[in-house]
């Protein structure tokens, strides 16, 4: 356990301390935006690398068996994170890593973007509440809680960088957009537009849950399905 919950604070604290504060700033001056990118993606690989190897060796202690519902359940919870999750990745947005300039469209929050200008992270929460609410013991709670607490810190730090970075550009596309998925429709600020977003995502949608279903037995010797 003492490696997994070493390797969650390293994953948690890079984000934290190196992408999402303002050393962030600080280090791109002294070396550039690419060998900054490289640098961190690297770091984040070999985390994610120590996350999984940790979580195989760790000896949990079981706290909670998750009722039978909830097994049920769970692929359609699935679903609905793979939405958020693929549509997030394939969407252009001024949050991701190179999408600064669709701060100066005409309207650049469409598709997925007028439900939460953040999918991605709010389909990887949904993902590590369910995955912590099936797996019961204290592994798991350490390995899904991190993800889960960046995953839904993730967002503000993302929009204190942005607003740094970007001011009136970004306050703009904040103003059409909300953090929390529907708020910003629910306010009238925005209006849900299903079309923008393509049948192509929405197949990629299924076809990533559909193989996920499939290799979940094989890549984590755990059905998907109850059995």
């Amino acid at each position: 356990m003492a490696s997994l919950i070493a390797a969650c604070a390293f994953f948690v604290g890079i984000h934290i301390v190196i992408s999402g504060s303002p050393l962030r700033g600080v280090i791109v001056a002294r070396v550039g935006e690419r060998p900054y990118q490289g640098f961190f993606s690297l770091l984040s690989l070999v985390g994610m690398v120590w996350l999984v190897l940790a979580f195989r060796n760790a000896e949990g202690v079981w706290l909670w068996s998750p009722p039978l519902a909830l097994r049920w359940a769970a692929p359609v919870v699935a679903l609905i994170a793979f939405v958020f999750i693929v549509l997030g990745l394939t969407t252009p947005s001024p949050t991701a890593v190179g999408g600064e300039t669709q701060l100066e469209a005409a309207e650049p929050a469409q598709g997925i973007l007028r439900v939460t200008r953040h999918p991605f992270l709010w389909g990887v929460a949904l993902w590590a509440l369910l995955h912590l609410a099936l797996n019961g013991n204290s592994a798991a709670l350490t390995l899904f809680g991190s993800i889960l607490l960046l995953a839904l810190i993730g967002p503000l730090l993302i929009d204190a960088k942005r607003r740094r970075a970007f001011g009136p550009s970004w306050e703009r596309f904040a103003a059409a957009t909300s953090n929390l998925p529907f708020a910003a429709i629910a306010s009238g600020r925005n209006s849900l537009r299903l079309g923008e977003i393509g049948a192509w995502r929405w197949l990629a949608v299924i076809a990533a849950w559909v193989g996920m279903l499939a290799l979940h037995p094989w890549l984590f010797s755990v059905p998907a399905l109850p059995g």
